[in-house]
């Protein structure tokens, strides 16, 4: 326990029999520790080098302890400062070796990924080792798969990453999007919804990011797309992120502070992220004349004349 003070173990035994016995002679501390006369003796003779013992007044053949309060907090002070200096030198070490790792190997920093079976393969791999929090835009026209096939998501928000989605308005008209975020939403996904995206793009923990740099490809072009690891530029698309993040309009199943149920407070959000009346009928497979009548519900219960109005009372009240 008292290695931390510099005492190796017969030296700490030693000690803290001195302690005990208040004097004792080299013969019968050897006997009491159970070790050769020859041990203790050069375990006395360290204990009084390091001023943790000293010999009795007209008894130099007799040893006492000296008080640890005394004698160890010294020690104590002194390693601890040694220690203080030694990680003032760590972390300028540190910060070179970072330096001059980032210099070596500035190209590992960016990869890029030129098929869709390997960028397929990517995304799956970064979901799956998600451990916290996954970031993702997603634009309308899919690169690498459909947000149906994207069963990965599905089953990381099982084992409890959380995932924050902003989805272009115009991707959730596609077929079997609102069924498929619902689902999402249901196991734990935040999503929100903009008029418009300027990239696709997703981040695994802050530390990974995937980012297609050509948004639209067609037959005769090759697919191109980043494996962005911690950088400036992955933290520049996290700022990029967190302001869309602010500006969108939430997509919802339940608010606690919302009058609304789940339908209803669906509907809401839905319409509200531009998804028109009749895209949101067939993909929820109910009837354009229930949508109207869900939508006449809600402007009734907010007073609204317009859907404009009942935005604005909608975000007022906190339905969303």
């Amino acid at each position: 326990m008292l290695s931390a003070a510099g005492l190796g173990a017969e030296e700490e035994a030693a000690y803290r029999l001195l302690i005990r016995t208040t004097e004792a002679e080299p013969d019968a501390l050897a006997d009491q520790l159970g070790v050769p006369a020859e041990v203790a003796r050069q375990a006395l003779g360290s204990l009084l080098a390091k001023g943790l013992a000293r010999t009795v007044p007209g008894d130099p053949g007799r040893f006492t302890a000296v008080a640890p309060d005394v004698a160890l907090a010294a020690r104590l002070h002194r390693r601890q400062a040694e220690i203080d200096r030694a990680r003032h030198a760590m972390e300028q070490l540190t910060g070179e070796y970072l330096a001059h790792a980032r210099r070596r190997e500035a190209a590992q920093l960016i990869e890029v990924i030129t098929s869709r079976t390997a960028l397929r393969e990517q995304l799956r791999l970064l979901q799956d080792g998600a451990r916290h929090e996954v970031l993702s835009l997603c634009r309308a026209g899919h690169v690498a798969m459909t947000s149906q096939e994207n069963t990965e998501e599905l089953a990381a928000l099982r084992r409890g990453v959380g995932f924050r989605v902003i989805y272009e308005e115009t991707l959730l008209e596609e077929p079997g999007m609102l069924v498929n975020l619902a689902d999402g939403i249901t196991l734990g996904e935040q999503a929100r919804a903009l008029p418009a995206l300027p990239v696709r793009m997703i981040i695994a923990d802050g530390e990974l990011g995937v980012l297609p740099l050509i948004q639209h490809t067609d037959g005769l072009t090759q697919l191109t797309a980043a494996l962005i690891r911690p950088s400036s530029l992955l933290d520049a698309l996290k700022a990029l992120f967190e302001s869309l993040w602010e500006r969108a309009t939430p997509v919802s199943l339940t608010n606690p502070g919302s009058p609304l149920d789940a339908d209803h407070l669906y509907l809401l959000s839905l319409l509200l992220a531009g998804v028109p009346d009749k895209s949101i009928a067939t993909q929820l497979k109910i009837s354009h004349r229930t949508v109207q009548r869900r939508i006449a519900y809600l402007m009734e219960r907010a007073g609204a004349q317009t859907r404009m109005q009942l935005a604005w009372h909608a975000a007022r009240e906190n339905w969303l």
